[in-house]
Order: C-alpha cells, then sequence, then structure tokens
C-alpha cells in the first residue's frame, strides 16, 4: 500500500492503495466517483477516459501512482449542474441512448475543443474515434461538438 496525493475535480485527496491499483479503481472505489464506467477493462474502447492535465487517458489501464501530482478530472467535475456547453449540446442533440460511455465521450469532447475551439469534421471523428459507442450514435455526437463549439463562442468561454 502506498499513501498517494491526487487532486481530483480541484479537490486534493490522500488515498492509501497498491500503486499499480488502477485509477479506475482508485475513482469509483476508493473515492465514489462512479461516473467513470468499466467496460473492456484493457484500455481500447475508452468508457473509463477520465483527463490528466485536460488530456484523455484510459483509467482502467492507468496505475493510481502514475497520476500522483497530476490535475484529474472526471465527469463528475466538468459541471455537476450540467451547464458546460458539452453537457448541453449532448441534451440538446439527445445524443446519449444507452449513456454508458457517455462519462468517456464528453471529456474527450471537452478536450477536443479546449484544443481546437472549431474543430473540422475530420476532427472530430479523429479525436472521438478514440471512445467507442454500441449504440452508434456518432452522427449526433459529431453534431453536439459542433453545437458546443457554437455554445463557446456565443458565449466567450471555454470548454
Amino acid at each position: 500500500m502506498s499513501e498517494l496525493s491526487l487532486t481530483i475535480n480541484g479537490t486534493d485527496h490522500t488515498i492509501d492503495v497498491p500503486p499499480d491499483m488502477p485509477l479506475l479503481w482508485a475513482l469509483r472505489d476508493v473515492l465514489n466517483l462512479t461516473g467513470t464506467k468499466y467496460s473492456c477493462g484493457i484500455g481500447t474502447c475508452g468508457t473509463c477516459t477520465v483527463l490528466i492535465n485536460g488530456v484523455p487517458m484510459r483509467s482502467c489501464v492507468m496505475p493510481t501512482a502514475s497520476a500522483s501530482g497530476a490535475t484529474i478530472s472526471t465527469i463528475e467535475g466538468l459541471d455537476p449542474s450540467g451547464g458546460h456547453a458539452v453537457q448541453r449540446a449532448w441534451n440538446d442533440e439527445d445524443v446519449p441512448q444507452c449513456g454508458y460511455c457517455q462519462g468517456g465521450q464528453i471529456l474527450t469532447a471537452s478536450a477536443l475543443l479546449a484544443r481546437n475551439p472549431d474543430p473540422s469534421d475530420s476532427d472530430i471523428d479523429a479525436a472521438m474515434s478514440a471512445v467507442l459507442c454500441r449504440c452508434g450514435t456518432y452522427p449526433r455526437i459529431r453534431k453536439a461538438i459542433k453545437r458546443a463549439s457554437r455554445y463557446m463562442s456565443d458565449e466567450g468561454g471555454d470548454a
């Protein structure tokens, strides 16, 4: 066991876990942040995506010790009231069907818009291909990202 310091959604946490414990399990089982979902367990589907220093990363394969000292953002930290541009656009475009992959999708989209506030279709497809959606809502995901981009432009805000 190791005592690790993590900054998650702007809050500092000290947890005592094995250093090789996947970050996903530290988030879900130790800190009760259950918005980050488990799916494939091998880092290929993207359902477990969190932002590490603003970059989408797979929490199911990242050792918790590797995240110590980084800024970690989970879906719970984006905007708990649902007011973030991407969250609003997701609702307005009725993106989710089953909703299981949505945390990873929304965080990946917000990271894309943070680095590219006006992405092309190919930019969106390249970024979002990293998170699999079994329901196939990709056309709505693209529309929602374009809508979120407009919201951000209209509001002068960041993703």
